[in-house]
């Protein structure tokens, strides 16, 4: 459980600050983590503090702990385990350098040597498993609250309804700081955290940068759209001109739409769209689409999560699993398919490389089974590239890290067709006609003028 800090002054003399929930715990917090377990894990942690579990964990510790000692799946645990690592702040050269390491990797015995050197800060890594609580918890009727958690939300997903979580740490902050107690020792002399939970609950407060909070003073539309039969205001929310570099862009539409976006050193959420096409620069962290219907999103980004969607496509790059949650229908993956001028600068900047990439290796979590028939990989007979409208002589002129084998020979043949047929034409009477009438250059125009096929347009 991490806050955010901030400094409003009501006057000049007395500042005051303010504290608000980093919200991607809860965003990827449909990871529910079994209190059983995590209790044991806790008695654990507090009796062998010294070999190798305090203050910082290690893959290899973890490990022994649930997949030994538990007998819980290594997948999984390897899945907690990382995402809690990815929350932390981490310069693009990490990275980028861990990311190298994985790709020089030539089995899975090397990979798990690598990863036994990665360790986790121990008191963060328990409370992000014990908020994973949050989609299960039951939210007291008669619970003492906050006078900023009184007004209702207009937000209806539990996943990143930050008032939500606003009101899980504040019900839960005295047991919080027990966990806290637990692992770092408490000392009863000082009374530290007894003076500590007063500050924190008068000072916490909601995320001024939230969804929520976009979402509540999003502004419709000036012109209506016809939705359903009906005309309707589509409603937008968007923050991502924010100086503050954790913070959200939020995506709220009820049309279609194309969205170009540059490189993003924030977390992004979509939600409730429907018939729109997403295209996104390097996301430094995490995309999560949620309640969505006909979308296609093409992307790089750290992570991908998604819920509750229908008929979506996703041209991904990404050097972790996608997480396919609970309630989705006829997903489908493809691989990354686009470039732009500055596109490998971006991908720099925000510590993305092109391997190892993960696109097709989908884990469902979370669902009440592990139907895999939801999802499916995109025929290469159906791939086509994705051409977004930027030309520069300088920049980055093809797709990173190239594509598939069995995509990049699936364009291949289609331009091969093209070119015979072109040919075709050209032998007989009716190429004759085409130049006499100048329609010769419109004909011209189908053969891809580089070796890939640039059919797919935006």
């Amino acid at each position: 459980m991490r806050f955010h800090p901030g400094v409003l002054r009501d006057n000049l003399d007395e500042p005051r600050v303010i504290l608000w929930v980093q919200a991607e715990p809860f965003i990827v917090g449909a990871l529910q983590f079994s209190l059983h377990y995590l209790r044991k894990i806790f008695n654990y942690v507090r009796i062998r503090a010294t070999e190798g579990s305090s203050p910082r964990l290690y893959w290899s510790t973890w490990r022994h702990i649930t997949c030994g000692k538990l007998q819980l799946a290594k997948d999984l645990m390897w899945l907690y385990f990382e995402i809690s690592d990815s929350l932390s702040v981490k310069i693009p050269e990490e990275c980028l350098e861990w990311s190298e390491v994985l790709s020089n990797c030539m089995s899975e015995e090397e990979v798990e040597k690598q990863r036994n050197q990665l360790s986790v800060d121990t008191l963060q890594f328990l409370l992000f498993l014990y908020i994973q609580q949050l989609n299960k918890w039951p939210s007291p009727r008669n619970r003492s609250q906050s006078p900023d958690l009184t007004e209702k939300s207009n937000c209806h997903n539990k996943n990143w309804n930050d008032y939500r979580y606003q009101a899980f740490v504040y019900d839960h902050l005295s047991e919080s700081r027990t966990t806290h107690c637990i692992i770092s020792g408490f000392s009863k002399i000082s009374k530290t955290f007894y003076k500590l939970e007063p500050w924190l609950r008068s000072c916490l407060t909601g995320n001024p940068f939230g969804t929520s909070t976009c979402l509540k003073s999003g502004k419709k539309l000036a012109w209506a759209h016809q939705i359903e039969g009906t005309n309707k205001r589509a409603k937008i929310a968007c923050n991502s001109s924010s100086f503050f570099s954790f913070s959200f862009f939020f995506f709220f539409f009820l049309r279609w739409s194309l969205t170009l976006s540059p490189r993003l050193e924030c977390n992004g959420v979509i939600s409730k769209c429907r018939n729109s096409t997403f295209v996104l620069g390097p996301v430094a962290t995490m995309i999560y689409l949620h309640s969505c219907d006909n979308v296609k999103v093409i992307a790089l980004c750290h992570r991908l999560s998604i819920s509750s969607t229908t008929g979506c496509v996703f041209h991904i790059l990404t050097p972790t699993c996608p997480l396919i949650l609970s309630g989705n229908q006829i997903v489908t993956f493809a691989p990354f398919h686009t470039h732009y001028p500055m596109l490998e600068n971006h991908m720099a900047r925000t510590g993305l490389a092109t391997v190892p990439n993960y696109w097709d290796n989908l884990m469902v979590v979370c669902g009440k089974n592990s139907d895999t028939g939801v999802f499916w990989l995109l025929p290469p007979s159906e791939f086509y590239i994705f051409i977004t409208p930027f030309e520069m002589e300088e920049g980055t002129t093809e797709i990173p890290g190239s594509l598939p084998s069995v995509y990049q020979k699936a364009l291949g043949q289609r331009e091969q067709k093209i070119q015979i047929w072109q040919k075709t034409v050209k032998e007989n009477k009716f190429y004759k006609w085409l130049i006499n009438t100048g329609h010769r250059q419109q004909l011209d125009s189908l053969v891809p003028p580089a070796a890939g096929s640039k059919q797919e347009a935006g």
